[in-house]
């Protein structure tokens, strides 16, 4: 069995809801999708590059995807080790790509072998509970969001910011009030929060039983989290600071956190996510598996991994649901708070 063929397809999906985190604003998703062909099956893989996270723009891995996987052409898809360590060689850091590569090729195996890929990976749990996201925005839209995201029957939300602390504990507050003690709260500054700011935003939200704190300082010094993490109660995850496996054994090794998000599109596909949840195990470090704003194909990929491995304990699978015009919308299926896969061999997206 080799590969017939692959094609590369430019996606720009508008957002019904745009939304600002600490260093920009969203109003669409420019994603790419990738078929690989084989022996008839037709594997698909989805990049969502983010230059503040995957350090990818989007016309850099269109341009990359049609120039370097023809050269893939008449290879064997399941020999996956070799076309990505030639696909990273040729696409040096271009994580995101090399995602879109691997996940294409999980989701080959698992139509070849009849078998959905979380299964092939380990099939740990049939579901999990994800947060939704709310953005930067006024009090009022912050609220008016949150009782939105209950009604839709989510458990736990997800609050950006890091531009302000004062607003930030303040809209921290009143989501607390309106939820009621039982809801789970997220917060995330993306890096937005110097060392003092961090630090009167942990000892201004003991009281509000926040679940995690992400990312709370810049990439630049990682030992910032070290010391966010020696002086919070709340757990301290780390999410662009993990690029790499090498990132990932840094932080555990030094007792830099507490957890550890991984994202698919950030580490380079689901092979690398596998290795990088690794060493998070080996320390003791649970792990979020999170998310780009993606296709519901990218957020399967995501899901399957979520799916295979006991010490994921947290999903942030949310970044399809404010998608227009989705080809890929039924990857995943959202019920009361939990994503399911789509039933159906591989990724469970039959395509385009």
């Amino acid at each position: 069995m080799i590969i017939d063929s692959i094609e590369v397809i430019k996606l720009e999906l508008p957002m019904k809801y745009p939304y600002e985190v600490a260093y920009q604003s969203f109003d669409k998703a420019e994603n790419v999708l990738i078929r690989i062909s084989a022996g008839g099956f037709n594997g698909w893989g989805c990049a969502a590059p983010d230059p503040h996270v995957t350090g990818e723009y989007p016309a850099d891995v269109l341009e990359k995807a049609r120039s370097i996987l023809p050269s893939f052409i008449g290879k064997d898809p399941f020999r996956k080790a070799v076309i990505m360590s030639h696909l990273k060689k040729e696409a040096a850091g271009a994580f995101s790509l090399w995602a879109a590569v691997d996940m294409a090729l999980w989701d080959l195996l698992g139509k070849k072998a009849d078998l959905p890929v979380w299964k092939i990976l380990g099939g740990y749990r049939e579901r999990i509970r994800t947060s939704a996201t709310i953005g930067i925005c006024s009090l009022e839209d912050t609220i008016k969001s949150l009782k939105e995201l209950q009604q839709a029957g989510f458990f736990i939300v997800k609050l950006k910011g890091g531009q302000n602390v004062h607003e930030d504990l303040e809209r921290l507050k009143a989501v607390r009030m309106t939820s009621g003690d039982h809801f789970r709260i997220r917060f995330d500054a993306n890096q937005g929060y110097s060392s003092a700011e961090a630090i009167y935003f942990i000892e201004n939200s003991l009281d509000l039983n926040i679940e995690l704190f992400e990312q709370p300082n810049s990439v630049a010094n990682p030992e910032l989290l070290g010391v966010m993490t020696r002086k919070s109660i709340t757990p301290i995850m780390a999410d662009e600071s993990i690029l790499s496996l090498l990132d990932a054994f840094h932080l555990v090794k030094k007792g830099l956190i507490d957890l550890m998000n991984i994202k698919i599109m950030k580490v380079g596909g689901i092979t690398e996510a596998i290795q990088v949840d690794a060493v998070a195990r080996s320390a003791g470090v649970e792990v979020m598996v999170g998310c780009m704003d993606e296709s519901a194909l990218g957020i399967a990929a995501g899901l399957h991994f979520a799916l295979s491995r006991k010490n994921i304990r947290y999903a942030d699978l949310d970044g399809h649901f404010g998608l227009k015009d989705d080809p890929a919308a039924g990857a995943v299926v959202y019920k009361k708070g939990y994503l399911y896969p789509a039933k159906g061999p591989g990724l469970g997206w039959a395509g385009l």
